[in-house]
């Protein structure tokens, strides 16, 4: 069986210029595959999926090599808010009436316990990502969805999660802000500097034996026996009895299909200069996350230097300038309007992999080959517990695969997904606008 791919003469592309790109630690070498070699485990991607997938292969003692086209987080590992969210777009009991109790509260447990893995990894690895771990803040501006977002809280709640229901002005005083009707505290939550722990987790898959290449694609798959056998674009090999494929918002043609099974999203972000001290003490000071309830939700943090960070849906072309960021930028304003006018440090955008279903995916099609993909904007949480259970699955574990399968489904007419993108935001826009 052989799986091509059409752009095999891709080259490595330089990470672009962010806020992460310019304050995290210096990445661990990882130089490019020069020569043909063997594993047990051939992972491609080298975000946090594929890295979570190889960490926990590498710490059992299986053989397992990281290919990355770019370099490890250059994708939206390394371009996103750096919120630990440890939930799913669906309520837990939305979860069980979509999936049954069986399958549904394997899954939820799992995802609940996702942060928990995240700086758990973090402490055993000593990444120097700037953990923060002082919960999630869900806000709305309409009193009439505070009620609905309250039970939501008192869902995670019944199952052990520490929450607080937050009325009109216990929000002001933790966020800042009289913009706000209510909302809930995750006490789960928290927030990292997300390139810095791509790169501790890349450093951690070395130093539990692992390899990992960057500046290497993939331009070809193919089937030889009981094995897989994956083509550089520079003509080398690598054997592997088995294939994690972990590409999410960046998924190419490597495997015919799989790419049109996602909508490729851009999510844009905004960086303000250092706040004063003043204002650092108002304004999330006990540094929690907040995203807002509407379905085009805005998420917004403080990081370790006291920027403010905003982000938020954006074109579905890659930014070109300035402007491209002012919708941003005035949501920003308007909900800070003590900051007066703001300086902006740093504007980008990265991919995230939007599904249907808005749950994420997970495909076997193939003897010996692994997907996951969609994580639908929780990649942080979600994307470090599914390579952790991806893991455990190809290792032999016996533990049960929480994630539930599905056979690739390409989206219809998917080459028009930025048409389709366009209609959401429109449709979505006016959802919020009214409801």
């Amino acid at each position: 069986m052989t799986v091509p791919r059409t752009d095999s003469g891709k080259t490595s592309e330089p990470l672009p210029p962010s806020l992460w790109a310019a304050t995290a630690p210096a990445a661990s070498a990882a130089p490019p595959l020069l020569e043909s070699t063997a594993t047990d485990v051939l992972v491609i991607g080298g975000g946090y999926t594929g890295l979570s997938t190889a960490l926990h292969l590498a710490e059992r003692g299986v053989g397992v090599t990281v290919l990355e086209a770019n370099e490890p987080g250059w994708g939206a590992s390394g371009r996103n808010g750096g919120q630990v969210n440890p939930t799913l777009k669906h309520d837990p009991d939305d979860l069980v009436r979509m999936l049954g109790a069986e399958r549904a509260e394997p899954l939820i447990d799992a995802i609940s316990r996702s942060a928990d893995l995240v700086f758990d990894l973090i402490d055993r690895h000593t990444i120097d990502c700037q953990p923060v771990r002082a919960g999630w803040l869900q806000l709305s501006y309409s009193e009439k969805s505070v009620p609905a977002m309250h039970a939501r809280a008192r869902q995670w709640g019944r199952r052990g999660v520490p929450v607080e229901l937050l009325d009109r002005a216990a929000v002001a005083q933790r966020v800042g802000t009289e913009a706000f009707a209510g909302g809930w505290l995750d006490g789960r939550a928290g927030a990292i500097q997300p390139l810095a722990y791509a790169r501790g987790l890349a450093g951690a898959v070395q130093k539990a034996g692992g390899t990992v290449h960057a500046r290497t694609t993939v331009a070809k798959l193919e089937r030889q026996g009981t094995r897989w056998i994956a083509i550089t674009s520079e003509g080398n090999q690598v054997r592997a009895e088995r294939v994690v494929i972990a590409t999410n918002g960046y998924t190419g043609s490597l495997w015919p299909g799989l790419a049109q099974t996602v909508l490729s999203a851009n999510s844009f972000i905004v960086a303000t200069r250092p706040l004063s001290a003043a204002h650092a003490q108002v304004i999330l000071a006990r540094g929690e996350t907040a995203s807002t309830s509407q379905r085009l939700l805005l998420y917004f943090r403080k990081d370790a230097a006291g920027r403010l960070l905003m982000g938020g849906r954006g074109f579905f072309t890659e930014p070109r300038g300035p402007g491209d960021f002012a919708h941003l930028e005035r949501s920003l304003e308007l909900l800070f309007p003590q900051l007066g006018p703001l300086d902006y440090e740093y504007r980008w955008a990265g991919r995230i992999a939007i599904t249907r279903d808005f749950m994420p995916h997970i495909h076997e099609p193939a003897p010996g080959v692994t997907m996951a993909l969609g994580c639908n904007g929780r990649g942080i949480a979600l994307c470090t517990s599914l390579g952790r259970h991806i893991a455990e699955r190809l290792a032999g574990s016996g533990n049960r695969f929480p994630y539930p399968q599905s056979q690739m489904t390409p989206i219809p007419l998917h080459g028009l997904q930025r048409f389709y993108i366009a209609a959401g935001v429109a449709w979505y826009s006016l959802l919020d606008k009214f409801g």
